[in-house]
């Protein structure tokens, strides 16, 4: 089954064309990266995907695993409700909750309403939330309010939540934008050891192309609300960026040169690894 179907979608807001007849396929098991300038449309084809917001026109489609989630303007809630799990720039985790309470939010589509509403967790419930958490390796801060976590550490509980959700699919919006180098390759770790683990399905919208050379097979270019590559990361070279992108390549690579950056960046761990603790 494919994971994710787009099908000739748009989006104008305004006098912007924010997507302009856009169509792309992920398939079960992949981690994908969608790369872009500020003002490609990364962003808006990540919440029609996720079901945020309805396209334009009659003929745009999305189908998330063999469901269609909205077609011709019109969102189709519900239709993957627990199956597809979203994690933010933002994190968008409670501050004032403890981080294991955080991640258990993500039982809030599987429990009765009123279990969620109280807070009122089983012993299993909340083992499989620690679990989640010894997984992204902040296993030591179950206990802390979120608000006393550093960016990555939040990310990594926002991800925590996600394996207690049991999603199939991971969408992840810009999740490394506003962290540092070292936590940012503790994320994108995470993000390929579930990918590998769990076969879950991972679209990663990136802002630094190295990071999709390093841990993405598949790369989705956008520039202009417009898909303009879809292929090999590996195919990405600086020379091709500045092709696509002129001037604007400059905001997808890092002042190191590549070489430099993949001896800093760890070895994505594979399927056959054992599970990839993080410090």
């Amino acid at each position: 089954m494919t994971a994710i179907s787009v099908s000739n979608l748009s989006k104008r807001y305004g006098k912007t064309r924010a997507l302009d007849n856009v169509s792309i396929d992920v398939q079960l098991g992949e981690m994908v990266a969608l790369i872009g300038a500020s003002g490609s449309g990364k962003s808006t084809l990540i919440r029609h995907i996720a079901g945020l917001e309805a396209g334009d026109g009659e003929t745009g489609k999305v189908v998330v695993l063999g469901q269609v989630s909205q077609t011709a303007g019109r969102l189709m809630r519900g239709r993957t409700a627990g199956r597809v799990a979203v994690i933010f720039q933002q994190f968008n985790l409670v501050g004032r909750l403890s981080v294991l309470t955080n991640v258990l939010i993500g039982n809030l589509g599987r429990v009765p309403r009123w279990r969620g509403t109280l807070g009122l967790f089983s012993r299993s419930e909340k083992e499989k939330a620690e679990t989640a958490l010894a997984r992204v390796g902040i296993p030591q801060v179950a206990t802390q309010r979120s608000s006393t976590l550093s960016g990555g550490q939040q990310q990594r509980a926002a991800i925590a939540r996600t394996l207690v959700q049991e999603a199939e699919i991971l969408i992840a919006d810009e999740p490394i934008s506003a962290l540092d180098p070292s936590s940012a390759r503790r994320v994108m770790d995470v993000l390929a050891t579930i990918n590998t683990q769990d076969n879950i399905t991972v679209l990663v919208s990136l802002h630094q192309v190295e990071y999709a050379r390093r841990y993405c097979k598949r790369t989705i270019a956008m520039r202009d609300g417009r898909v303009v590559y879809d292929g090999p990361s590996t195919s990405l070279s600086n020379t091709f960026l500045a092709e696509l992108y002129g001037d604007a390549s400059e905001e997808l690579v890092l002042p190191e040169s590549p070489a430099e950056l993949l001896r800093a960046l760890p070895v994505r761990p594979n399927s056959h690894d054992p599970v990839h603790m993080l410090a």
